[in-house]
């Protein structure tokens, strides 16, 4: 709901209102929470709740930085050590990705494009870059998604991930880092005219 931007930057979180539409207790919307906090999506303060983290152009750009270079370290070492296992269940999440745009489910493409993002990292074999790169994706989440509202450019994503898809599997580790980056500052160039708008509205 926060990534979709069904609860908005900013807003205050209605616990009673949530367990209702969810149809759970307090209990696991408050672990929840806790989850969502460490990801730096909430904030959370005494006796005022939760609330939802507005983050600035600048900041998500400071963020999308640190996980470009990431990427750039993960993305050669995957094309060395990956295992052709890794290599079969990344395109395995791709033929469903493309399955998911070609259905227009966005929210489903979004996960799935977000879980091969992370297997690419996770194929370098890494575990302290895997663990960095999954804490600081998840941080901007909503605006990654927010890119891909845009259909010129979600269909664009869905090209570019095939040449992703390519590169890795050709182990050609040096293209499939430029590949990436570009990727990434092409959706943040349609997420941040977005993002520039909701806050002149606001």
């Amino acid at each position: 709901m926060i990534v979709s931007g069904e609860i908005p930057p900013g807003a205050r979180i209605n616990e009673r209102v949530l367990t209702d539409a969810l149809g759970i207790s307090r209990t696991p919307l408050r672990e929840a929470f806790k989850i969502l906090e460490g990801e730096g999506l909430i904030s959370i303060r005494p006796n005022a709740g939760a609330t939802v983290v507005v983050l600035s152009p600048e900041d998500v750009e400071a963020s999308l930085e640190i996980l470009i270079g990431l990427e750039s370290i993960g993305a050669e070492r995957a094309a060395e050590r990956a295992t052709p296992e890794m290599i079969e269940e990344i395109a395995d999440l791709q033929a469903k990705m493309v399955e998911a745009f070609e259905k227009r489910e966005l929210m489903e493409y979004f996960h799935i494009n977000q879980d091969i993002h992370q297997k690419i990292i996770d194929a370098a074999q890494n575990p302290a870059l895997s663990r960095v790169y999954a804490s600081e994706s998840a941080r901007i989440r909503r605006f990654r998604f927010a890119g891909n509202r845009d259909h010129a450019r979600w269909a664009r994503a869905v090209q570019e991930h095939e040449q992703i898809l390519d590169a890795l599997t050709q182990r050609e580790g040096p293209l499939l880092r430029e590949l990436l980056r570009a990727h990434h500052l092409s959706g943040w160039r349609v997420a941040r005219k977005a993002l520039e708008s909701s806050l002149a509205d606001g």
